[in-house]
């Protein structure tokens, strides 16, 4: 029987988890302040585990790294590397002794942590076969087998059949090179091409091996601790009902995995396995994954009506396509809960939309769903991205303008940075757009430079956005929900402890709300946050009274 160990590397590189950068989130820990590390449950391996379990004989078990870190309070080693080393040199993983051992990577701040995982894994565990998958693996192997001599071979697309077919297969090393769905260094070598094995009906895959993991510890998830209209921390799962998107959004690399066909699960299954979580897990909040979940209206429709039966809260994590989102759409979401949206707006320009994006949406739409979301009393969180290949000054001066006029009641503003398998990626390639470190880089920091503009420059005015739309033109304060506009600036302050002008701006809504001692308080400190050279640009730069 083989026995597998799934690994999940952190979302996150080593220096921005020693030494987080000035526009990043900051976990407070016993021994030392951290980079923030998101956890979002694996459902891809999830997904994997039940699919072999049912099909053949197999035992599987799990390390998220995400989940280790999140729990240590201090981190006392000089690399992840020798972390890595540590951890799986434990006589737990020895007596294990996995023979396939599968590491999962959806993003490109993992790449490192991927070659050095499998580097530990090799010298630990020299009998197992090594492999990886997810959409680094996918879009990356020319990479990962140039800098690594430690996979025996790495999946293409989605890992289901692939993952089976091989463990059903005598020879391993010999099914890799003759099955089409696994990259090898020789197939890369010779020029092969590669093939997608998608499971068409997804009931085909069992309820997902939620087992597999410390269901508990997925709560510390800051992308979800953050929403307004989650009480239940820990008592989240993670959940997709579809896979696939046809859309072409040049900044999106998911179809490299999953195809742009959409796929579903039917809703009976779907409501036997909400049912399952409430009943069998105690589930409260479900995080929706799908990439387009509103590729069909009337079977969103149907999935609300059975969240709001269920009496469950539901978190849209990747955002909800807008121009789906009419008031009937939006009014189904509110009965069933739904206190909190993701607006997926990318831009605040209708020409960088349509003519670089290639996004399906029309400004218009934004207003008028940021409204009816203040309406319904549903908080609303606003992705904007700039710094794309062909956006000008111009247009984000214009994103700029326009963007202070949507009633959102926050903004989340990230620097345009190209994953590998997109359209901007290709774009940035060909034209020698990216900086030399632009591998592993998250959306904080910027690494394309165009004949418009520096990646200091866009670093910059992400920055500078932010602190605009969130503070200085914060639409809760200006509409006098100064409570509402309270619970982002404190949030902030959760985040960077010295925050010169969200303490200024709390200060002012302690002292709308007649809070004068609390509003006191935030002043006298905002004034000694101020005096540090870096918020005095900025306080400075707004004309903040501090």
């Amino acid at each position: 029987m083989d026995k597998i160990l799934f690994i999940v590397p952190p979302h996150i590189k080593f220096d921005d988890f020693i030494n987080p950068f000035y526009n990043a989130r900051i976990v407070q820990k016993k021994y030392g302040n951290y980079g923030s590390v998101l956890t979002d449950m694996p459902l891809g391996v999830m997904a994997i585990s039940s699919y072999l379990k049912k099909n053949t004989i197999v035992e599987t078990v799990l390390i998220d790294f995400n989940i280790v870190l999140n729990k240590l309070e201090g981190f006392e080693f000089n690399s992840f590397r020798d972390f890595f080393y540590t951890f799986l040199s434990s006589p737990k993983w020895a007596d294990y002794a996995p023979s396939i051992i599968g590491i999962s990577a959806l993003f490109t701040p993992s790449y490192r942590n991927v070659l050095d995982i499998a580097q530990c894994c090799r010298d630990i565990f020299p009998d197992a076969v090594i492999t990886a998958g997810g959409s680094v693996p996918t879009n990356m192997h020319e990479e990962i087998f140039r800098e690594s001599s430690c996979f025996n071979a790495l999946c293409y697309g989605e890992g289901e059949r692939p993952m089976l077919y091989l463990i059903q297969a005598g020879d391993k090393l010999r099914h890799f090179e003759e099955n089409s769905s696994w990259i090898t260094r020789r197939k890369v070598e010779s020029g092969q091409s590669f093939q997608h094995d998608f499971i068409e009906t997804l009931d085909e895959i069992p309820f997902y091996d939620y087992d597999i993991c410390e269901i508990d510890e997925y709560g510390l998830n800051p992308a979800i601790t953050a929403y307004a209209g989650v009480d239940e921390k820990r008592q989240n799962f993670h959940v997709m009902t579809s896979r696939g998107c046809p859309n072409r959004c040049c900044f999106c690399a998911s179809h490299t995995v999953h195809g742009r066909k959409m796929r579903y699960y039917s809703i009976d299954r779907i409501r036997e396995d909400f049912i399952r979580l409430r009943d069998r897990y105690g589930a409260k909040t479900l995080v929706f994954q799908d990439d387009h979940f509103m590729a069909n209206k009337q079977r969103a429709f149907e999935i609300i009506d059975i969240v709001k039966e269920l009496q469950i809260t539901a978190v849209f994590q990747n955002g909800l396509a807008l121009y789906a989102l009419d008031r009937k759409m939006l009014e189904a979401l509110k009965s069933a809960g739904v206190n909190q949206l993701l607006l997926s707006v990318e831009s605040g320009s209708d020409r960088v939309l349509k003519e670089i994006m290639h996004k399906p949406l029309n400004l218009s739409i934004v207003k008028r769903v940021a409204d009816d979301c203040r309406d319904l009393e549903i908080y609303t969180n606003v992705n904007i991205l700039i710094g794309l290949p062909g956006e000008t000054k111009k247009d984000i001066e214009d994103a700029r303008s326009f963007l202070k006029t949507i009633s959102a009641n926050w903004f989340l503003i990230f620097c345009a940075n190209p994953l590998v398998g997109s359209e901007m990626y290709d774009i940035c390639k060909k034209k020698n757009y990216l900086k030399e470190n632009y591998i592993g880089s998250d959306y904080k920091k910027a690494v394309v430079e165009t004949e418009d503009f520096t990646s200091e420059y866009i670093q910059e005015m992400a920055y500078i956005l932010n602190l605009e739309l969130n503070f200085v033109e914060n639409s809760d304060f200006r509409l006098g929900d100064y409570k509402m506009a309270l619970k982002g600036f404190e949030n902030a302050i959760r985040a960077k402890n010295d925050h010169a002008v969200a303490y200024y701006y709390a200060a002012k809504c302690y002292e709308k709300l007649g809070s004068l001692g609390k509003a006191q308080q935030y002043m006298n400190t905002a004034r000694i946050a101020a005096e540090k050279p870096f918020w005095r640009k900025y306080v400075d730069m707004f004309n903040i009274p501090v």
